[in-house]
């Protein structure tokens, strides 16, 4: 976030908690930090607790950050000791908008011996996709008439099958002097629902993530309105680099904006920064929401159950597509799949380019709930 240039000085000291806040992994929108200063603006403020009570209400921190809030709040504005929140450094989910050009501090690298592996410790690296032949262009073409439609509040001329104009009907009998004209007709707008993929980029997904990727930037450009974000240790947005026509170039700008390239994954709480991000969570609202990972949480799934949880009340149909399934011995077996089979409307193959496109073109086709074909399966 940067400091506007017509921001007046007094106002400096709530934009920097505000970004004290961002880099202590807390999802803290621009809005958000308007909001704060707004509030403050209103409260007077006549004393710090009318500064905290603003700070609580529009920087909104999750009732289990609450405690390392307020130690943050009294470090900043009352100068006390730097808080020591215990395992900060483990726990925490950044996020990167890729709207905003400023980037995050560079964290210290941390070695994992085995990529392939499900892990929760964060790795930062790179990666680079090799040129190769796009056999994708059918896929673009088709997504878009391919994708559900919604109708639309606005609505369009039509000479049948639409309701009555009156407005317009009203207007031609007043311009025929009373005479009773053909009577003009308006029908509501169909429209494509959003397509938002989230790809999760750690090492248990290296032989996939440049597949997964090919397949979002076909997908951004075929699709009217589509999402992507890549998720493993951090949350990254990365829409506006798959916006760039030549593939190639897409795949350089985005590889570019993400840190945490084949690391460790921490599905449940990035998921959960994803939702609290309210831009972000506005995507999932009313959209095909497909999530390309594994699946393999380690520990406690109760962060991840909670946020497909929410995702699916948001969303038009949430499905999980994972390449395991691309076994036929597969089954939803492990805790963290068991407990978000109930919630997901589709639990499909994603081990290959062609079993996605195939899956993503049949999205406005009706199937039966994961969890009832799954049930026939075993």
């Amino acid at each position: 976030m940067r400091r506007p240039e017509n921001l007046r000085p007094a106002a400096a000291p709530f934009l920097g908690f505000a970004r004290l806040l961002r880099s202590h992994a807390f999802p803290i929108a621009p809005e958000q930090t308007i909001s704060f200063m707004q509030a403050v603006t209103l409260l007077g403020p006549r004393s710090m607790n009318d500064i905290r009570e603003a700070a609580l209400a529009t920087l909104a921190p999750s009732p289990d950050r609450r405690g390392e809030f307020e130690a943050h709040f009294r470090g900043y504005f009352y100068g006390d000791a730097k808080p020591s929140i215990e395992g900060e450094e483990d726990d925490e989910t950044r996020v990167k908008d890729d709207r905003s050009a400023r980037e995050e501090e560079r964290q210290t690298i941390r070695q994992e011996k085995r990529g392939e592996l499900s892990s929760a410790l964060e790795q930062l690296s790179s990666r680079d996709f090799q040129r190769d032949a796009d056999g994708l262009g059918p896929f673009r073409r088709k997504l878009a008439s391919s994708l559900p439609a919604r109708h639309s509040f606005r609505t369009a001329r039509t000479r049948s099958r639409g309701t009555l104009d009156l407005r317009r009907s009203l207007s031609e009998i007043v311009s025929a002097d009373g005479d009773i004209p053909v009577p003009q007709l308006r029908r509501r707008q169909a429209v494509s629902r959003k397509l938002l993929l989230l790809i999760d980029v750690s090492g248990s997904m290296k032989l996939h993530t440049a597949d997964y990727l090919k397949l979002a930037h076909a997908a951004v450009q075929g699709a009217d309105r589509a999402e992507v974000f890549t998720f493993g240790t951090r949350l990254t947005r990365i829409t506006s680099a798959l916006r760039i026509r030549d593939r190639e170039q897409a795949l350089a700008r985005a590889a570019a904006l993400v840190d945490d390239w084949d690391g460790g994954t921490r599905m449940g709480p990035t998921l959960l920064a994803f939702l609290s991000v309210p831009r972000f969570s506005a995507f999932a609202r009313g959209a095909c929401v497909v999530v390309l990972s594994d699946a393999l949480e380690r520990g406690d799934h109760t962060d991840l159950e909670t946020a497909m949880l929410r995702l699916s009340a948001r969303a038009f149909r949430l499905s999980l597509a994972t390449p395991l399934a691309g076994d036929a011995r597969f089954r939803p077996a492990t805790a963290a799949l068991r407990a978000i089979l109930p919630v997901l409307d589709d639990l499909v193959d994603g081990s290959s380019i062609g079993s996605l496109t195939d899956f993503i073109l049949s999205l406005a086709r009706p199937a039966p709930a994961a969890e009832t074909v799954w049930k026939r399966v075993s």
